[in-house]
């Protein structure tokens, strides 16, 4: 090898090293313990012979982190960055550097989990109800939840709420004429498979004669109008109709609430509180909704309770999981929400308060004012009576003229037809914008200086009055300094990867590379319009054409739709493609899905949603899918079967040897195959959804390929085909691409188009031999763990040979009945040794599932095992009686730091032994902020706003 050979090639594997935490020291060390002479033995001994994939990948050789981002810069040059004046509910904004630098670009934000285990979670919990309160002031609403995909998703999630709770029989919807263009195909997407009927009208409707269930209003329209809806709003409830308004928040700081117009929910977006356009995504979307309706409220709400010793304590409340609860019964199957965005707009909300974002609308408002006055006066007529930074501009005939004239000069204006265009401002116009418009219009910018007399366009009657953001959450922060504080206070109260190993099972927790996250904050990315021209997209679109093509070579499909923005969307968006599938065969009665009993819940949420009726198919002992019964239901829904939706491996963590088989008796009786690609990170470089014979997964960028969770999301759910289902992979209403028919399932082409850079780096950086490497060591160490842990908790499934897959499932089932010592008690102590859980409870009740990825190293690996035999050995004292099944460190977990510094000491085991159990706590301790929480109080008494600062002083005393 030459010494170029030598340097480049070590460059390469440098990445791959980084990436996956044992060395090869550390790997043969667990291979020895494990019974395995190496990872090409233990493949084959754990993965079936009948779809093991022998074939290279195709993907070109890995780059070095230096090459990977001069390549991701040299594309983002590629796109144009132009001024937006687009608007259609995407604005240009700023993201203050102080928050910028110390939550988006922080690891101790975008790494952590969703805050199930809320005791470890007080920081982002806190940072999400702060997103809940600016919502509930703005909307005048007082239920809200954490945040939702877009505001099309948002929009449709409205009107599966509005459906379910409204007294109205009618099988109707009314919706707006002036919603945005994409919310209402997202909302034709998602009432057709039910039946549901979709009335497009204008505000002069007859609203006191429309017999609908709901209806969606704009406020303010796509042409900018602002309606007074409350007469229609009155009209529509009296004969029992629900009424979703879909507002700009920005606005809401100057006008009146939806709340105050008579809505009964509210939803839109917070891109414009500090989020880049992205081209599209990733943006927290919101909804709120009057008290009655809480119960139906979809998606996470964040609500405040109390811990054991009385302390003002987060939590997730009510119903945040439902599709688990109500499954095939649920109305929605959203899982997930978009945290981290939430979390940034909450900080923004903070950062500005009350005053400092009403300046901002006030200033948005007097541009677009001044704007309108000078056409007006040039004799150009804008056809608004009312606006708040939306204008149309009557220009016969030459609408095209005036468009093209604007990208010369650096503006996307909106065509709307042949005779108007559209023009939005935002928080990023300045003094430059209107000179290049008034140059546009051949107007004489020394005629047309900022007047102090200009008339607001705002009606009067709709200005608001009451005061938002009174919580001194609110006002306190306007420093940087204290910002900066208060952003590492809240940081400091969580466990994120950044911290520990997070081992939870399916979720798949793995490293986020700091090289894979930079290129996000990249202006040649963030900042560009979902519905600029393509010409100005090249960059993008070459990124996106080559993840989609890298994502068909790994799974094996001949196509793949970046569009759906989430796990949740993906599995809508794969059911929706065979739905459409079948009906373009005429089989219009393939309805059947079958659904093994083990399923996630999304999985049957989201086959009601398309319309599908779902059949549970049983599992066997070891929790794979019972032939027998799947041959049986197969045949008996012979004329009807759709679809079955299978999880590989396993959701219990196993590779069944008899998948093929599943596949081919599914395709014999007419069906089409689901693969969830929730466990896709134990096939890559092994084997494929494609080849086992799947013709339909999705894939959660957010798990196998590396974007960060983030709290709870942003997540990238796309799906991947086999090519007689292209077709039917969702198109865009701004789409050229003519092969896709599908309906869109997101309000922008490319979803969360924002993140993706992050998954393609990662593809990159590795390569094919990396990604298999992956691929093996997450298996190798789920392994140690399942053998390091068999001698003290019962793995519960096992595979070929006795080893398991990706993730292992430990059985506390004994244990429990024994020492009254649940899954949850040993979560909560597991905080004292400065972990977060493993997944509780699922997929089997009184279990925990436990997936370490390829990214923690031997130590770590051997630190959390050594955790959980200490912990086993105090519950082995509980067995023995010196500690009462009551009195004991895991009933009394997590414990603060207020607890070992109390005067009363009254339990079996020492303070010591409370907070220091193991010798790595000793010398990098996480303390938790609170005590055991209460969940049934905060049910019970839900508030999803900031509490009072007279909560915490009863708390203190």
């Amino acid at each position: 090898m030459s010494g170029f050979d030598a340097i480049t090639s070590e460059g390469q594997a440098e990445f791959l090293g980084r990436h996956v935490g044992p060395n090869e020291e550390e790997q043969k060390v667990m291979l020895d313990f494990i019974g395995a002479g190496s990872l090409d033995e233990l493949m084959l001994k754990i993965v079936p012979e009948a779809i093991q994939d022998k074939s290279d990948l195709d993907l070109s050789p890995p780059m070095t982190e230096a090459q990977l981002l001069a390549h991701l810069k040299q594309l983002g040059h590629q796109n144009k960055e132009m001024i937006s004046l687009i608007g259609q509910g995407y604005y240009g904004c700023y993201l203050p550097s102080v928050i910028k630098r110390n939550v988006l670009e922080n690891p101790g934000w975008y790494t952590s989990y969703t805050p199930y285990q809320p005791e470890i979670s007080q920081g982002r919990l806190e940072a999400l109800i702060n997103f809940q309160t600016l919502v509930i002031d703005l909307t005048g609403l007082p239920v809200t939840n954490a945040s939702l995909l877009d505001e099309a998703t948002a929009a449709a999630e409205a009107v599966s709420m509005m459906r379910r709770q409204s007294k109205s029989k009618s099988v109707k919807l009314f919706v707006s004429d002036n919603c945005f263009a994409q919310t209402l195909d997202v909302i034709k997407t998602r009432t057709e498979p039910l039946d549901i009927e979709v009335i497009v009208g204008g505000e002069d409707s007859d609203f006191s004669k429309l017999d609908v269930f709901g209806a969606i209003l704009q406020y303010s329209g796509a042409n900018g109008e602002i309606v007074d809806w409350r007469d229609a709003v009155q009209q529509l409830q009296a004969n029992g109709a629900l009424v979703a308004i879909a507002a700009d928040p920005l606005m809401l700081t100057l006008a009146m609430s939806p709340g105050q117009l008579g809505a009964d929910i509210a939803f839109g977006s917070m891109q414009r509180f500090g989020i880049p356009m992205f081209l599209g995504g990733p943006h927290a979307a919101f909804l709120a909704a009057d008290e009655k309706h809480k119960r139906a409220m979809p998606g996470r709400i964040v609500g405040v309770s109390h811990d054991r010793d009385g302390r003002v304590s987060y939590r997730l409340a009510l119903q945040t999981r439902e599709q688990h609860i109500r499954r095939e019964k649920a109305t929605s199957n959203i899982c997930t929400a978009q945290a981290l965005l939430a979390i940034l707009s909450g900080f923004y909300a903070v950062y500005h308060g009350a005053e400092g974002l009403r300046n901002i609308a006030a200033r948005v408002h007097g541009i677009a004012t001044h704007i309108c006055a000078g056409l007006k006066s040039a004799g150009i007529a804008v056809e608004n009576a009312t606006f708040f930074d939306t204008l149309t501009i009557s220009v016969p005939g030459k609408a095209a003229h005036y468009h093209d004239k604007a990208r010369d000069a650096g503006i996307n204006l909106r065509e709307i037809d042949a005779n108007h265009l559209g023009l939005s401002v935002d928080e990023t116009t300045d003094l430059s914008t209107l000179e290049i418009i008034w140059s546009l219009f051949e107007l004489d910018p020394k005629e047309l200086a900022p007047s102090k007399g200009l008339q607001k366009s705002l009606p009067e009657a709709l200005i608001r009055t009451d005061e938002i953001l009174q919580h001194p959450v609110f006002n306190k922060y306007r420093s940087e300094t204290e910002l900066m504080r208060y952003a590492r206070r809240l940081m400091d109260k969580d466990i994120a990867l950044d911290r520990s190993m997070i081992p939870l099972g399916s979720c798949t927790m793995k490293l986020n590379a700091a090289t894979e996250m930079i290129p996000v904050s990249y202006s040649e990315f963030a900042n560009i319009h979902p519905f600029a021209p393509e010409n100005q997209t090249l960059g993008y679109r070459k990124l996106i054409s080559e993840l989609e093509r890298m994502l068909c070579v790994v799974t094996g499909y001949d196509a793949v739709s970046l569009q759906p923005n989430s796990g949740a969307q993906g599995e809508y968006a794969g059911l929706l493609a065979i739905r459409n599938y079948h009906l373009s065969r005429g089989d219009k009665d393939r309805i059947v899905c079958l659904i093994p009993s083990s399923a996630h819940g999304t999985n049957p949420a989201s086959a009601q949603m398309v319309g599908m009726d779902v059949v549970v198919v049983k599992c066997d002992d070891n929790g794979d899918i019972d032939i027998d019964d799947l041959s049986a239901k197969a045949e008996t829904h012979r004329e009807k079967l759709a679809a079955i939706m299978v999880t590989y491996p396993s959701t219990h963590g196993v590779f069944e040897e008899r998948i093929r088989e599943v596949c081919d008796i599914v395709h014999e009786n007419g069906g089409q195959v689901y693969m969830d690609g929730a466990n896709l990170n134990a096939q890559i470089g092994l084997t494929s959804p494609g080849f086992i014979g799947s013709d339909v997964s999705h894939l959660n960028l957010h798990k196998t390929f590396c974007i960060p969770h983030g709290g709870g999301g942003p997540g990238v759910g796309p799906i991947g085909v086999k090519s007689h289902l292209a077709p039917y992979l969702p198109r865009h209403k701004f789409s050229t691409d003519k092969d896709r028919q599908g309906p869109p399932v997101s309000a922008a082409e490319f979803g969360s188009a924002g993140i993706l850079p992050i998954s393609y780096a990662y593809i990159k950086l590795m390569g094919a031999a990396g990604l298999a490497r992956a691929t093996e060591v997450a298996i190798l160490n789920a392994n140690y763990i399942a053998h390091r842990l068999k001698n003290h908790f019962p793995i519960l499934y096992k595979g070929r040979n006795g080893y398991v897959a990706h993730e292992c499932i430990l059985d506390l089932r004994q244990i429990t009945h024994d020492t009254d010592v649940t899954v949850e008690d040993v979560a909560k102590r597991l905080m004292d040794y400065g972990f977060h859980a493993p997944t509780m409870s699922w997929p089997v009740a009184g279990s925990l599932m436990v997936e370490p990825t390829e990214s923690e190293n031997l130590e770590e690996l051997d630190r959390f095992c050594e955790a959980m035999i200490s912990i086993r050995n105090e519950i082995k004292a509980i067995e023995s009686g010196k500690y009462g099944k009551e009195n004991n460190p895991l009933k009394y977990a997590p414990h603060t730091a207020e607890d070992i510094t109390s005067e009363a000491w009254d339990r079996p085991y020492s303070r010591e032994e409370a907070v220091f159990p193991s010798r790595f706590s000793r010398s990098f301790k996480y303390w938790p902020p609170v005590s055991r929480i209460d969940n049934v109080a905060g049910d019970r008494n839900l508030v999803c706003v900031c509490p009072p600062l007279e909560a915490y002083a009863k708390a203190a005393e």
